[in-house]
């Protein structure tokens, strides 16, 4: 096998890389501590593990990029490897140890308590909660071989019942702390009774803690004891949203400030109140923003009934935050400074394994749910209209907006939406169309054996599904290096252009996919060219035994088929990856323009799951990526325009989705019922989430890159640019704003009023040497970078709008609407007629791409 082209220069890449990395963290406040190492990956030489059994099968390290322990402290807030307090903004009270009982649990692994504890601790948890949570667990993804996980669909809820049970009911949740509390331990036992490792006196002991300790157990028992007083007869609990203190540093309630027994009849203080009656037949749903949401479904998370997130919670008084528009925490920030690991903060979150994923999945939700009640609610408040229609709407008298506009649904610039992938395929297609067909298309998966992943979890006793956090961050180090090494340091040829979106296999593990565009003298045009890069064959385990272990060990697809029929890639007796493949003795390219690579029948094979396969099985990689990052990497050659389309819609295509099926009462048969268009709804409904995802989302880290970038062109006829408003503006008001008339469209043909270059462009051409001012409304020359502009698309049943578009195809420098539909000095009326004069229109083009854009 060829070794590394760039093998001298790596070491100083690596170095720059690193020195720009710290120097990023330096900017961000993050000082460097003198008791934590740094950034420790600045020589390909420095990067192998000193413990042979911390790496991966024994396999050798020679040539492995090891990015090195990521321990950059804050000096804010004392997390390591950051991304927790926004440059000191967030200050939150630190958790404090467990009681004790809990601490030996968790972190003594030497006794059968703890670990019979730690492999059922989601089932103790249930035991113990306040709540009866609505989630949608899939289970089938833990019934074939893999690391167990969890993995929700859906918006969960949080539901509370009554003090009491109904008569003939058992008790459960909440009531298990009131009712028949003489057979409590039984109790909770027989509501988890499908588990059988449950022991009792852990059962009883974790019952004793929580009525010391908690703050909400206590409150439970309250209530028992008035109860059993037959001092009242009619008894309400209330749980108070609204706390007396700062939420910003008091986070450890008391009894009394979150709790209220009052007899009779009374009004909550709050919407988000909790009151819980003696006896109600009916669930009472908790709001996502009550503090006690949190702290009521994860009891032992929470031992002493922590508040979880408050809306109210500010961020800290620094020289900065006047000048700040929004000086509240979000949920998404509280969350991400919950995740980090400090020395002087207790653990319990973090160690808690599968209790641990339930958490950073259902707490992602939250916070996506948060965004989409924004949306929702304010369906009714933000209106959408032309700017001609609320001009007509002032003179014929009609001050306000409320009966003017149209909703806005889910809009592209919430991350995931479906309209958001839609426009990232249009953007994929826009860089093609510029810079040519993409020439490799590249697959990185998340190895959870890396060994930076190994020496962070090693010490703490913990296997890498235990911390999805851990694992999100290193995987965003590893495809940031491998990116930075495919693109500027040339490891494949020069590369003009990318495109990469991240995403998570159905048991959770993030994966990469990456369309590189080659330069012209860096293409692979011959089947001996793509030899070179893929192989998709057995290396000899004498003549590179490293390569040969790393093949065995990652770019072995099943073995399925005959040879093992239940593989989960097995659909109606066949592969849905169509293994195992044919031999082939060389590389060609097969009708439809996808290469089938080279299969030589030369008597290579490897062992797996003890079954002996050979080249027919072999998934195509790249030698020196295998080597250099140690994970599953597949690389197919893709200059073809008959697959652009088809991988521009599977990088695009968006969360990992469910099939429903829709039965009819009528004739049990299955159909398609669109019941309600409501978008937000069918969001929720259809996706799954996974603890990487959430972990990945709550940090904000980016799910799409491209370069170059490009720049949405929006455009409208005459008059007809859309406005922005609220239910109750007065109208005349909003078109009283002195930028109101304006859009991007009317600036770039002022513009060309301005400037002669400017005059030489057609509007897509224009944004390479302009930029636009959103404040100012207005383009300004551009000083660095480059971007390609993307008309956004418009079907034909618009009309006119549609053969605008075609006109600004090719029209430039125009200075009015006139302009463009003036044609060899000649002005026709319309922009139809205008297409017509271009010779756009004289044949069947037209109805051609409208039937091709239809069929994308």
């Amino acid at each position: 096998m060829q070794n590394y082209q760039h093998a001298k220069r790596s070491d100083s890449a690596k170095a720059r890389i690193n020195r720009k990395r710290i120097m990023q963290q330096k900017r961000h406040g993050h000082a460097q501590s003198s008791s934590q190492p740094t950034l420790n990956c600045t020589s390909e030489y420095n990067m192998t593990v000193s413990d042979s059994s911390e790496s991966e099968n024994s396999e050798s390290t020679q040539g492995y990029s090891d990015l090195g322990d990521q321990l950059i402290q804050c000096r804010y807030c004392n997390a390591q490897m950051c991304l927790c307090c926004g440059d000191g903004k967030v200050e939150l009270r630190l958790l404090q140890n467990p009681p004790q009982y809990l601490q030996q649990l968790l972190f003594h692994d030497d006794t059968i308590d703890s670990k019979n504890y730690q492999h059922n601790l989601r089932a103790y948890n249930m035991m113990f909660v306040f709540t009866f949570a609505g989630i949608k667990l899939d289970k089938t993804i833990n019934n074939s071989r893999g690391h167990p996980t969890i993995r929700i669909q859906g918006q969960p809820c949080h539901r509370i019942g009554s003090l009491l049970p109904m008569p003939g009911k058992k008790p459960k949740f909440a009531q298990l702390y009131i009712f028949d509390t003489e057979n409590e331990v039984q109790n909770r036992i027989n509501v988890m009774s499908q588990y059988s490792g449950i022991q009792n006196h852990i059962v009883s002991a974790l019952s004793h803690m929580l009525d010391q300790h908690n703050s909400h157990a206590k409150s439970f028992r309250m209530a028992r004891d008035r109860l059993a007083g037959d001092q009242a007869n009619n008894i309400k609990l209330q749980l108070i949203a609204a706390r007396g203190k700062d939420g910003c540093v008091y986070n450890m309630p008391n009894v009394p400030e979150i709790v209220a027994l009052i007899v009779g009849n009374f009004h909550p203080g709050s919407k988000t109140d909790i009151i819980v009656e003696t006896q109600n037949g009916e669930l009472q749903r908790i709001h996502e923003l009550h503090p006690s949401y949190l702290p009521l479904q994860y009891p032992l998370l929470f031992p002493y009934g922590e508040d979880g997130y408050r809306a109210d919670i500010l961020h800290r008084c620094t020289s900065s935050s006047k000048k700040r528009k929004r000086n509240r925490l979000t949920m998404r920030k509280w969350f991400a400074y919950r995740l980090q690991s400090r020395s002087n903060e207790a653990q319990t979150l973090l160690h808690s394994r599968k209790l641990f994923q339930q958490f950073i999945v259902e707490g992602y939700t939250m916070v996506e749910s948060e965004r989409l009640s924004y949306i929702r609610n304010n369906q009714n408040k933000l209106r959408v209209d032309k700017y001609s229609s609320l001009q007509t709407s002032l003179d014929t008298g009609t001050a306000k907006g409320l009966t003017k506009g149209k909703r806005v649904i889910l809009p592209s610039m919430f991350v995931g939406s479906p309209c958001y992938m839609d426009q990232l395929y249009f953007d994929g297609m826009t860089i093609c169309s510029h810079v040519g067909f993409p020439n490799l298309f590249i697959t990185l998966t998340c190895n959870p054996s890396w060994p930076e992943i190994r020496r962070l979890l090693s010490p703490l006793n913990l296997k890498p599904t235990d911390r999805p956090d851990i694992v999100s961050r290193i995987f965003r180090l590893k495809y940031e290096h491998m990116l930075s090494d495919l693109t500027k340091g040339q490891l494949l040829g020069k590369v003009v252009a990318y495109m990469h979106t991240i995403e998570f296999q159905k048991r959770g593990l993030p994966h990469m996919h990456l369309l590189l565009f080659l330069h012209p003298d860096n293409k692979y045009p011959s089947s001996t060219d793509i030899d070179k890069i893929i192989s998709a064959e057995i290396p000899s385990h004498q003549e590179d035994p490293e390569l040969y272990r790393l093949v065995e060990n990652h770019m072995i697809h099943g073995p399925c088929g005959i040879l093992q029929s239940n593989s989960p890639c097995m659909k109606e007796g066949k592969c849905s990856r169509l293994y195992p493949k044919q031999f082939q003795p060389q590389t060609l390219l097969d009708s439809n323009g996808y290469p089938v690579y080279r299969r030589r029948n030369n008597g290579h094979s490897i062992s797996k799951n003890g079954v002996i396969i050979g080249n027919r099985y072999v998934v195509p990689y790249n030698p020196k990526l295998l080597k250099k990052y140690r994970a599953h990497i597949n690389i197919e050659w893709c200059n073809q325009s008959t697959s652009i389309k088809y991988l521009f819609k599977y990088i695009n295509k968006g969360y990992d989705r469910v099939t429903t099926v829709m039965l009819s009462d009528s004739d049990n048969a299955a159909q398609n019922v669109n019941i309600q268009n409501d978008e937000l709804k069918e969001y929720l409904d259809c996706r799954y989430i996974s603890p990487c995802e959430a972990a990945w989302r709550i940090f904000a880290f980016p799910i799409h890159g491209r370069k170059p970038a490009i720049e949405r062109l929006y455009f409208h006829l005459p008059d007809q640019h859309n406005i922005l408003y609220e239910d109750h503006d007065d109208i005349d008001d909003v078109l009283s704003k002195p930028t109101i008339s304006d859009s991007k469209c009317l600036a770039w043909m002022n513009t060309s009023k301005d400037f002669d270059e400017a005059r030489n462009l057609t509007y897509s051409q224009f944004v390479s040497k302009f930029v636009y001012n959103k404040r100012n409304r207005s383009w300004q020359p551009r000083k660095k970078g480059y971007t390609i502009g993307r008309l956004i698309w418009v079907p034909p049943t618009t009309g006119e709008l549609f053969y605008l578009r075609m006109m600004l195809g090719s029209c430039k420098g125009p200075t009015s609407f006139e302009d463009i539909r003036t044609v060899a000095n000649i002005q026709y009326p319309t922009y139809r007629e205008a297409c017509f004069a271009m010779g756009f229109l004289q044949d069947d083009r037209e109805y051609v791409e409208a039937i091709k854009e239809a069929k994308d």
